[in-house]
């Protein structure tokens, strides 16, 4: 079944039309003061005036500010009244430099670790009177307890990404340790799946950022990114495995419009057209930015070949700053995406030769999916004093997702096991809030204390239907096989059956007469099932809850000499489906060496682990639905928030000027921990809670700052996530029922990142290298010998899977017709997967895992072709996986299906920049 969801997007549309109209009052309604502008989010100001030794401003002077590690780096010239401003700088520390003419080189350490304005007095020299700028060692570090990666658009505006649906999680992915890949631009975050959040501008986004689940605000739109690893400041919660800090793109302070168009083609039939526009003044902003992507390959496909995976995708984001006055400051942020892509075919879906049992052949499998996101989060700042400021938020954030079906519901019954429903779904999620706090920079302090409040407004609508005839049928064969065409057990003994029927022992799913309503194989139910309807139809689910949060907190940074200690303590009320309150101490200490150029840290934070909130109505009330507890075997109990205890140490080093090495052991326990599960072969999934989990893991980070053109950054990690039974609630059967410790299926091993990059001079040619290897998660059901001389039993699989799996015994293969039965354990292997020894299988200490694979990418370029200055033409050459590797992400896993990386996959993109 469908929904019509027209009205739905003609509101989002409406409401950013309304937005952008409000954006454009603002800007004209606007006075003139000298006061930087602040963004209250995750950025400010740094601002200063510049004065020769007798007290007079100096004007036209060049002043630079840079962090060598993250790659930020910008520059401009004091006015008429020696003043300088850059806008929008993210929370780092950072050198600036001023050079002039008859006078001495001159540089200043800033840290900006709040959102209170940076105001500087500067004084300088003399030529003669001091000596030039040199970089040390020690600019390299960074004295702070909590582990974070830094990454400016001067990085990854030249990273290769391999997915353009999802480039926000490639990002993270690539440059990030700790971090798992998976499919469908899925990350894990130090062992966790999406326990992760981002703070855009500020404003706080903790639901699942994947192209299955929402759609990400585009690269476009970014700044710099700060991602946190360690132990997250109390001002962050819900989800925190990983902090993602956007500063989005500003044109405050651009008095000369600037922007670019771009236009890309490449492998797949993949297409992308582009602009965004910077434009603005001293007290005022704007950018936007807007792009439309279609591609053959739209999500991570079950096969290594492409079949029914096209997707497209269109987003818009605006944001606009504007200064009121001396001391009040608004910014606002402006979204709306729309995505619709097919769920990839595998050959078993194609059905070929299938009669369904309306008599009528099949036809592939013709599942889609659309979602429309619209987002609007104004802030207004007021500058308190030169130490404080002032910050009022609010947004609203809304996802609209509609899963629909083919439109012959039997072609949607897949493998054995695998999907025996056909399934609709149209479901809601709307976060709306508001965010205040009140910062405070002076002396040895950092202060900030603040509260959110939020609400999540979930609505789900759900239909399925059964299409496997064999699923609910009445009657038995002798062997205990279920047999098709029967609606009533009554009629199994005038046919020679058996009744399927709990009294019968061969019984091994007795028939339900209830789910005969809704069994489509069978259009006419039997009388005494009482249905509703005299024909079969699809059952509905509708559910609706309201997601309560409130979270208050106080957090200083203390900076004592070569100390730096970070106290905070945070306080969640969590009132959904089930009610959590937690005060939450967050605490770390950071300790420099000088002589030897090394930073010692350790954290610790206590954490309120919330449920995730796709599908959360369904999956903490199905149980109470007797279809859904029939179809869905699930734990009859709310999703109720856990709790965690994280400890962090770690240290940084840098050797000279050029190299920096950061590292970081990580110990997480969580009691309730979340994953989720997978409706049969759809992008549907259900939050699912553990009794507890247990995250060791290792990370590790190398930077080789810019040295004469060349970058270079490798990211690895080593983490496991064990995860502890009974499952607690949630639908759907997954690993681990037995009772014992199983590994999750983002551990892993081990797996790094290199990142090379050069470029000649500041605007020559350039080219960026990746190379990305991983040990291999664990993967799903994959058959293994029990014993050394026990054949295997390979008779689960079909063809298809065993291909998908690259299954072999000895020098035979399956093939789609011919799928493999047994193997001597002897003969039996893999290709792709890692297949324990025989008798040695653990689902903790060995289990199956993914195969290891190095992927290689390539992306070169030129900014500027024909040396233009006021325009410039730009051309860029990308190729994903290199060598055309075929790998699985993982296979036939309950928690993300069977997946493949992508194919080689070349793409050409043109732009001009103006």
């Amino acid at each position: 079944m469908q929904w019509s969801d027209i009205c739905v997007s003609g509101t989002a549309l409406a409401y950013f039309k309304l937005f952008r109209a409000v954006s454009i009052v603002i800007l004209c309604a606007g006075l003139s003061f000298d006061a930087p502008a602040q963004s209250g989010g995750s950025s400010t100001s740094v601002s200063g005036t510049v004065m020769d030794p007798t007290g007079a401003v100096v004007s036209d002077v060049t002043v630079e500010i840079r962090n060598l590690v993250s790659g930020f780096n910008r520059s401009t010239s004091t006015n008429h009244s020696g003043v300088f401003n850059f806008p929008n700088v993210p929370f780092n520390p950072y050198h600036l430099t001023i050079t002039a003419a008859g006078f001495a080189p001159y540089t200043e350490d800033v840290e900006v670790r709040s959102a209170v304005p940076v105001d500087l007095k500067i004084s300088l020299a003399l030529s003669g009177a001091s000596g030039s700028v040199t970089v040390t060692a020690g600019d390299l570090l960074e004295n702070t307890p909590v582990f974070h990666s830094d990454i400016d658009r001067a990085l990854f505006d030249k990273l290769p990404l391999e997915s353009q649906s999802s480039s926000v999680s490639s990002l993270v992915t690539l440059t990030t340790p700790g971090v798992a890949a998976d499919s469908n631009g899925l990350f894990h975050g130090l062992g966790d799946h999406a326990e992760n959040s981002f703070s855009v501008d500020g404003q706080p986004i903790t639901d699942q950022q994947s192209k299955v689940f929402s759609n990400q605000i585009p690269t476009d739109s970014i700044e710099s990114m700060e991602v946190i690893s360690g132990a997250p400041p109390a001002e962050f919660g819900d989800k925190t495995s990983l902090v993602i800090k956007v500063t989005t793109r500003s044109g405050q302070g651009v008095t000369t419009p600037h922007g670019s168009i771009r236009a890309s083609y490449g492998s797949f039939g993949t297409s992308n057209i582009g602009f965004d526009l910077a434009y603005g003044g001293e007290k005022w902003g704007d950018f936007i930015s807007a792009n439309g992507l279609n591609s053959g390959r739209y999500l991570d496909a079950p096969e290594f070949d492409v079949m029914h995976a096209k997707g497209n995708e269109e987003n818009v984001f605006d944001r606009v700053d504007r200064q009121l006055s001396t001391d009040d400051t608004i910014h606002l942020n402006l979204g709306f995406t729309r995505s619709w892509f097919q769920t990839p075919n595998s050959f078993d879906n194609l059905n070929l030769g299938i009669i369904g049992p309306d008599g009528n052949p099949v036809g592939p499998t013709d599942q889609r999916s659309k979602i429309e996101t619209f987002n609007v989060a104004p802030t207004w700042t007021r500058v308190m004093s030169p130490y404080m400021l002032f910050t009022l938020g609010a947004f609203v954030r809304r996802d609209h997702y509609n899963y629909y079906p083919s439109r012959n519901p039997f072609a949607d019954l897949g493998p054995p096991n695998l999907q025996q429903e056909t399934v609709a779904q149209n479901r809601t999620l709307a976060n709306i809030g508001l965010r205040s706090d009140v910062s405070y920079a002076k002396g040895i302090h950092n202060v900030k204390a603040g509260v959110t409040y939020q609400q999540t407004l979930l609505s789900e609508n759900f239909g399925l239907g059964i299409v496997d005839p064999t699923l609910n049928a009445p009657c038995l064969n002798a062997n205990g096989n279920p047999v098709s065409g029967f609606t009533d057990t009554a009629q199994c003994s005038g046919a020679g059956l058996q009744p399927n029927i709990t009294t019968n022992p061969n019984a091994v799913n007795p028939f339900i007469p209830l789910l005969g309503c809704y069994d489509l194989t069978r259009p006419n139910p039997a009388p005494s099932d009482n249905c509703s309807s005299p024909t079969s139809t699809s059952y509905l689910f509708h559910g609706h809850t309201d997601v309560k949060e409130l979270a208050l907190y106080v957090q200083d940074l203390i900076t004592m000499g070569d100390w730096s200690f970070s106290v905070g303590l945070r306080s969640d009320f969590y009132n959904g489906l089930s009610i959590a309150r937690q005060l939450e101490p967050r605490l770390g200490a950071a300790y420099k060496i000088k002589q030897s150029n090394t930073v010692l840290r350790v954290s610790y934070a206590r954490l309120l682990e919330t449920p995730f909130n796709e599908n959360l109505v369904l999956a903490s009330t199905g149980c109470q639905y007797q279809v859904i507890a029939d179809l869905i075997p699930c734990v009859p109990a709310p999703n109720t928030a856990g709790y965690r205890n994280e400890f962090h140490a770690g240290f940084q080093q840098a050797f000279g000027r050029y190299v920096v090495i950061s590292g970081e052991y990580i110990w997480k326990y969580t009691h309730n921990a979340y994953d989720f599960s997978v409706l049969a072969a759809t992008p549907i999934t259900f939050p699912i809670g553990w009794h507890n989990s247990k995250i060791p893991g290792s990370l590790g980070r190398i930077s080789v700052p810019q040295f004469h053109g060349f970058t270079a950054l490798v990211v690895l990690s080593s983490v496991a996530a064990r995860f502890f039974p009974p499952q607690t609630s949630g639908l759907g059967v997954t690993v681990g029922q037995g009772g014992g410790v199983f590994r999750i299926d983002h551990d892993e091993t081990f797996n790094q990142t290199t990142h090379l990059q050069y470029q000649r001079g500041k605007r020559g040619p350039w080219i960026g290298f990746n190379w990305r290897y991983d040990s291999g998660q664990v993967a799903g059901a994959v058959p293994f010998a029990v014993a050394a001389t026990t054949p295997v039993d390979l008779t689960g699989l079909t063809g298809d899977q065993q291909l998908q799996a690259g299954l072999f015994c000895g020098n035979q293969v399956p093939t789609l017709t011919s799928p493999l039965t047994t193997c001597l354990p002897s003969r039996y292997g893999s290709t792709l997967v890692q297949i324990p020894a025989p008798g040695t299988e653990n689902n903790d200490h060995n289990p199956p895992r993914i195969q290891s694979r190095s992927l290689f990418d390539i992306a070169a370029g030129d900014d500027d072709l024909f040396g233009g200055s006021r325009y410039k033409w730009s051309l860029r050459l990308s190729v994903i996986n290199m060598t055309n590797t075929e790998a699985l992400y993982n296979f036939l896993s309950t928690f993300s299906g069977t997946h493949f990386v992508t194919p080689r996959a070349i793409s050409a993109e043109i732009g001009f920049h103006f």
